[in-house]
């Protein structure tokens, strides 16, 4: 049965009386093998600071995993470079990338120092501060559905690269509601084509059903 993102025009009723405390994930979340990291963090809180008090918060639903120098899908398989080198450094903290010349991307690093390993934020759905953005899209409940449209919604750029996700900055994740696994969808990663048998690799993980994902999952494996 296929997953299909169901377009709606507001949040969930009761989003904002869902919130929780906003606890920030500590650094021994990440600093952990890059799969289960990705699969934890569905249901975690992105949270970005903005000027004069006003805050975005959004329950994160999609995510994609990027393992090491093997994996030829990661940046890193092109060796350590200016670029990639912030995968090679400290768990919880952010890769922020400018691609196909048009948006950023917001990755989290995991593991051990050295070991290049990240995931990629595919989707979030807007649970506070959402009535602001909505005036910017007709669709607001999908309006960080998507890499780039996260870190549009969410005013990440390249000045956030390195970030500590972990600290009190303007930008950082928290605790959440963890998704039970006959809720996770997991698939094929997006647009690595090119990465021959590490394409095929089911390192997608997304809310099963969720309106907010960016696309369906085919088969909707299970974890």
């Amino acid at each position: 049965m296929t997953d299909r993102p169901r377009h709606s025009r507001r949040p969930p009723a009761g989003a904002a009386r869902e919130l929780p405390n906003l606890r920030t994930l500590p650094r021994s979340f990440y600093e952990r093998a890059v799969l289960e990291v990705a699969r934890d963090l569905l249901g975690m809180m992105l949270v970005r600071d903005l000027p004069r008090g006003r805050r975005l918060v959004g329950r994160i639903v999609e995510v994609e995993a990027y393992d090491g120098r093997r994996d030829l899908a990661c940046h890193a398989s092109k060796g350590r470079t200016k670029r990639t080198d912030p995968m090679f450094g400290e768990a919880g903290r952010a890769y922020v990338y400018f691609v196909y010349g048009m948006h950023c991307c917001l990755n989290v690093v995991t593991g051990p120092v050295d070991y290049p390993a990240a995931v990629l934020l595919r989707a979030v759905e807007p649970v506070e501060g959402w009535r602001w953005l909505a005036a910017r899209s007709s669709e607001p409940a999908r309006i960080a559905s998507g890499p780039g449209r996260v870190t549009r919604a969410f005013r990440v750029g390249l000045s956030l690269n390195r970030a500590d996700l972990c600290g009190g900055g303007p930008l950082r994740i928290t605790r959440g509601k963890p998704v039970p696994p006959r809720l996770i969808a997991r698939g094929r990663r997006v647009g690595v084509d090119y990465a021959g048998a590490w394409a095929s690799k089911p390192w997608r993980f997304g809310v099963r059903g969720h309106p907010a994902l960016s696309r369906p999952f085919g088969s909707g494996r299970r974890t």
